[in-house]
């Protein structure tokens, strides 16, 4: 009898999960360290409707424990709830989104030389429509929500208010799940502009929209040692984990909290 089940699920309800508490870390999982361009090519990845590898889960409610914590900037005004899952495999590219995507903040990312930033996404509307040139629609500002160069000391492009995204024709990533209110201010500042979001709507704003992603989500029979070997063999790849964080994971349903 298989102890893990396959499916795939739409994005905008794994974010719903995230962002309801349904869906957390074990709190073995190191923090989040993606950088800026990590974090855009995962959206463009996305818009493309390109394949960005499958999201393995664990079902909680069974005799294995782990402490819990929610994915980075998430927060619930009531305490945290008890989730039904926890993410073993997918912690970068869930948080990643979910940060973009769902949180009314800038992202908390770091920049090429690691350091820590603060960033909001942003998608070049006309550029993302012509061909061969959506890698270059999607880049980040910083939190004034302000392009900037000469160390900062001219403003290439200033993004602070809706009227200013809507003439500029600039989407702010935080509204693709649900663009009813930027939509509405289009209408109010540059109406002229409607007939062109909608092609990038049907387009861009739809892949997001519909995007699947694979799931593979292990029973709450899965046992402490099949846990860990299973987080030790899936984080193998991309960024290595230290010996301190697989001895951490090894002890996590034990009741000990290495961190």
């Amino acid at each position: 009898m298989s102890s893990f089940d396959s499916t795939k699920k739409a994005l905008p309800d794994i974010i719903k999960q995230i962002t309801d508490g349904k869906m957390q870390l074990p709190d073995f999982q190191r923090g989040w360290v993606w950088d800026d361009e990590h974090v855009r090519s995962l959206l463009v990845s996305i818009a493309r409707s390109f394949p960005v590898g499958a999201v393995m889960l664990l079902d909680t409610g069974g005799d294995v424990k782990f402490q819990v914590r929610p994915i980075e900037n998430v927060t619930f005004p009531h305490g945290l709830p008890e989730p039904e899952q926890l993410i073993l495999d997918g912690q970068q590219r869930l948080t990643s989104l979910t940060q973009v995507l769902a949180l009314d903040q800038p992202v908390k990312t770091f920049d090429e030389k690691k350091r820590p930033i603060e960033r909001y996404y942003y998608i070049d509307i006309e550029l993302a429509l012509q061909e061969g040139r959506l890698d270059e629609a999607f880049f980040s500002v910083e939190a004034d929500r302000k392009k900037k160069s000469d160390f900062g000391r001219k403003v290439d492009l200033d993004l602070s208010t809706r009227e200013l995204e809507c003439r500029q024709m600039m989407f702010p990533c935080r509204e693709i799940l649900n663009s009813d209110s930027w939509e509405e201010s289009l209408q109010e500042f540059a109406p002229e502009k409607f007939s062109t979001y909608m092609r990038f709507r049907k387009t861009i704003l739809a892949a997001f929209r519909s995007y699947l992603l694979p799931v593979i989500a292990l029973g709450k029979t899965t046992s402490k040692e099949a846990v860990c070997l299973v987080f030790e063999k899936v984080n193998t790849g991309g960024v290595s984990l230290t010996v301190f964080e697989l001895i951490t994971a090894s002890f996590a349903a034990e009741g000990f909290n290495l961190r």
